[in-house]
């Protein structure tokens, strides 16, 4: 199989894969992913529901009704390093270090981003850190901005002679500050936590997926800081960490598609992307689950409408689980009594799935039935969308799989064949955006969990090209964990203000006014 030696498939199996697993992600390699069959974008009202203030009102009252007397846990993927955001902070840099005009590198196009940070030096959280780091080894800030030695500043900045900023992961940069300190993003997902993830003992439950490099920095910030805010907020929090298991990393291969070697001879591996986080997310313990990504977090002034909204869409998805499990037990129990049309309209209008109605009619009432169960009988996601203003990534569209039905998709733009016209037309008319703010329930009516993979479409991986030694090599992606891992779970979208999004991206990102003090 492609050459593998005994060595290789050692290796292999050392990291919990198979030989057959290795071979599947090959033929990827060759054969390649199909396209998604997209219909149309998910559209407002029809796919994408929005609440009336009176509506808001009661999806919030049945949340605060319920919630307290569930297991609710917040999941925010925080692996990796912050890296991208410096990046174009590292390249300036590197090319100023050795130059007697740094200035006239800062003016250059490719830096303005950067010309912008040292402009606005002064506005960004970490800057009195910076300053007093900078001091204690006898350098001066202003004195260093004047004479225009900008390397040191990012030396210190990026590298471990000063922060080590470049290094850390995004979850241990201050990305707010207050009249009296600062906040790691980390910590603001602590005090959303308080706001809508804690039960009626004042627990708070959260799940970091953590790189293994970064587990001892995030273990010992939190002893530090934990403490202070279950005196502040009168809770307890308990915190869970795991790392992508190395089952789930990918084999690397050259354009001809064969394994990738290292200089010591194994084979070259790579992460799998977010969609390995389903292993991660398919042993956490909980009636309900938020997931946020680390770095979308506002400060306190801000806060309120992002609390309201995570109440909507946990009410909503509690009032759609209601209705599931009710028709789940009918569909069960009492399957002679069930008026099959009013389930199929709810999974339609509710689900915005849509069975191929050619097949759908002509089944007897018994495989109706059946049908109905099994589309019904699975997890459950509610998904905030935002309006799209030019952010790069997925968004909301209903897809046609290959027995002709039509059903409710976070699609990246790599998943459209953007060749053909009307996919390209659909995604250019696509009004709405996914911020990744979703809440899932994962167990059945009898209070079962579910096992997640079992409702993963294995076709919705993607294929990208990358380089290595300044070679091209191909790297493979697992179904995205919003996208093809959660292709079979029944999907609702709801639009979510777009302050409810505020992403860091660069480090400019932190300039917006979503990010900066009152």
């Amino acid at each position: 199989m492609h050459n593998l030696t005994q060595k290789d498939i050692e290796q292999v199996h050392s990291k919990g894969l198979t030989s057959k697993t290795i071979k599947t992600q090959i033929e990827n390699f060759i054969k390649g992913f199909p396209y998604l069959d997209i219909v149309g974008p998910a559209k407002p009202i029809q796919h994408i529901k929005t609440f009336d203030n009176t509506q808001i009102k009661e999806l919030i009252k049945k949340y605060n009704s319920q919630a307290p007397e569930k297991r609710i846990v917040k999941f925010i993927p925080a692996s990796g390093a912050a890296s991208r955001m410096f990046k174009n902070l590292f390249a300036f840099m590197h090319e100023a270090k050795n130059s007697n005009d740094q200035n006239t590198i800062l003016n250059q196009k490719q830096y303005k981003d950067v010309l912008k940070f040292f402009n606005q030096i002064n506005k960004f959280p970490f800057y009195d850190k910076l300053k007093q780091t900078l001091a204690s080894d006898n350098q001066d800030m202003d004195k260093l901005l004047q004479q225009e030695k900008y390397d040191v500043i990012l030396e210190y900045l990026l590298t471990p002679k000063g922060l080590n900023y470049g290094e850390l992961p995004k979850a241990l940069l201050p990305f707010h500050r207050y009249k009296t300190h600062t906040r790691l993003s980390l910590e603001e997902h602590l005090v959303e936590g308080v706001y809508y993830a804690c039960d009626k003992n004042n627990r708070v439950y959260l799940h970091f997926t953590v790189s293994p490099e970064h587990l001892d920095a995030f273990k010992e910030t939190l002893n530090k800081l934990v403490p202070k805010y279950e005196k502040h907020f009168g809770v307890t929090f308990y915190i869970g960490f795991s790392s992508q298991k190395e089952s789930t990393d990918i084999i690397a291969v050259d354009m001809s598609n064969q394994p990738i070697r290292t200089e010591d001879g194994s084979l070259l591996f790579r992460p799998g992307g977010h969609g390995a986080l389903l292993d991660n997310l398919n042993e956490i313990y909980a009636d309900l689950i938020f997931i946020k990504n680390i770095d979308n977090v506002v400060p306190d002034h801000f806060r309120d409408t992002t609390y309201i909204y995570k109440k909507v869409l946990g009410g909503y998805l509690l009032q759609l689980q209601e209705q599931i499990f009710d028709y789940l037990r009918q569909l069960n129990n009492e399957p002679e009594k069930v008026n099959t049309e009013e389930v199929r309209l709810f999974i339609e209008e509710k689900l915005g799935f849509i069975f191929n109605d050619n097949d759908y009619s002509e089944l007897r009432r018994v495989e109706k039935v059946d049908l109905l169960f099994d589309t019904l009988n699975r997890p459950i996601r509610v998904c905030g969308m935002v309006k799209n203003q030019g952010e790069p990534g997925g968004g909301p569209f209903c897809i046609r799989d290959e027995n002709g039905n039509i059903s409710l998709q976070i699609v990246e733009k790599a998943q459209i064949d953007t060749k053909k016209e009307d996919q390209r037309n659909y995604l250019e008319s696509s009004t709405h955006f996914n911020p990744v703010d979703i809440v899932c329930s994962m167990y059945d009516f009898k209070g079962e969990p579910f096992d997640l993979k079992d409702f993963v479409n294995p076709k919705m991986g993607i294929i990208s090209h990358k380089s290595k030694n300044g070679k091209k090599i191909k790297a493979q992606e697992l179904p995205g964990l919003w996208n093809g891992a959660m292709a079979n779970w029944n999907t609702a979208f709801v639009e979510v203000p777009i302050i409810t999004f505020n992403p860091v991206k660069t480090i400019n990102d932190l300039l917006r006014k979503e990010h900066q003090p009152l």
